[in-house]
């Protein structure tokens, strides 16, 4: 079984620089439940471009709460 939650993401590219630069290695989203995860910054790289990150993403987890998938839903 699994989880799902749906969040909005802006990450400046500011920001993902000091990820990058091991300055944090954790994000935190609050998801449309009004719950907040912290998921690891590696999960949001794929999702990097010239503008940061943007978008609605959905996040699934097992039901323990270990990560399945992040993925851009826009």
């Amino acid at each position: 079984m699994s989880r799902s939650y749906l969040f909005g993401a802006f990450l400046s590219v500011e920001k993902c620089q000091r990820y990058y630069q091991g300055q944090s290695r954790y994000v935190l989203v609050t998801a449309d439940s009004g719950e907040r995860i912290q998921l690891a910054f590696r999960h949001f790289q794929p999702f990097i471009s010239a503008i940061g990150i943007r978008g609605r993403f959905r996040l699934t987890v097992t039901d323990n709460g270990e990560f399945l998938q992040l993925e851009k839903i826009n």
